[in-house]
């Protein structure tokens, strides 16, 4: 499965890369391929390409605040959670994303 994503929070710090690492190495445990942008103080770090977003299965929005450029993702499959959730539950969101994709 192709994943991509914004991790994004309020401070735009800790949860913004707490969340993206998380998220990272459940996918690749899982075996998926994943690419997660972050929104936050200093900018958008590890943007997402058109190419990316063209092949993903399913977007993973996990963020606390309004994001820039959202509607890029029109027509693909969200799944949108505060931060707080990917930190404590990563693999469950893993997991239900290979529900919604089946």
């Amino acid at each position: 499965m192709k994943i991509i994503g914004v991790a994004a929070c309020v401070a735009g710090i800790a949860h913004t890369y707490i969340a993206r690492e998380k998220l990272m190495k459940a996918a690749a445990r899982a075996g998926h391929d994943i690419h997660m942008e972050t929104q936050g103080t200093i900018g958008t770090e590890h943007a997402l390409t058109p190419e990316q977003i063209k092949a993903a299965d399913i977007v993973i929005l996990a963020i606390d605040i309004k994001i820039k450029d959202k509607e890029r993702f029109n027509g693909k499959k969200i799944i949108e959670v505060p931060t707080e959730v990917v930190v404590h539950s990563a693999n469950a969101l893993i997991k239900k994303m290979e529900e919604i994709v089946k």
